[in-house]
């Protein structure tokens, strides 16, 4: 087990813990589909952690807990990526976040056209 707010910093999602903290704070972070409330918080492997960095959102799954900030790749190696397209357009939704299930806008019509029945 290991802090979530050491763990961000751990993985480079966060700099310090106190950005790690204040992403938290900003419920910019999910822990199974939850939010973070505390950066004591516990993770463990297995977890699945849903992070808003900037203006990305990251979904990883935790493979291995790191002993510490290491380089780029080295951090990379404690988490697979999950594919969000399909998780998105499961729910509707394209990578835009924009509606995908609602009709196509009804297009404008000048009057007289054979469908105008007014």
């Amino acid at each position: 087990m290991l802090r979530i707010d050491r763990l961000l910093v751990y993985l480079r999602f966060a700099r310090t813990r106190s950005a790690a903290d204040a992403l938290i704070a900003r419920a910019a972070v999910r822990r199974n589909r939850r939010h973070v409330l505390r950066g004591a918080e516990c993770a463990r492997c297995g977890d699945v952690l849903t992070v808003m960095v900037g203006a990305e959102v990251r979904v990883i799954e935790l493979l291995t807990l790191p002993a510490r900030r290491g380089s780029p790749a080295e951090a990379r190696s404690h988490y697979r990526a999950l594919d969000v397209f399909h998780e998105i357009a499961g729910a509707g939704l394209d990578p835009n976040g924009q509606n995908t299930i609602g009709g196509a806008p009804v297009p404008s019509r000048a009057p007289g056209d054979p469908e105008d029945f007014s």
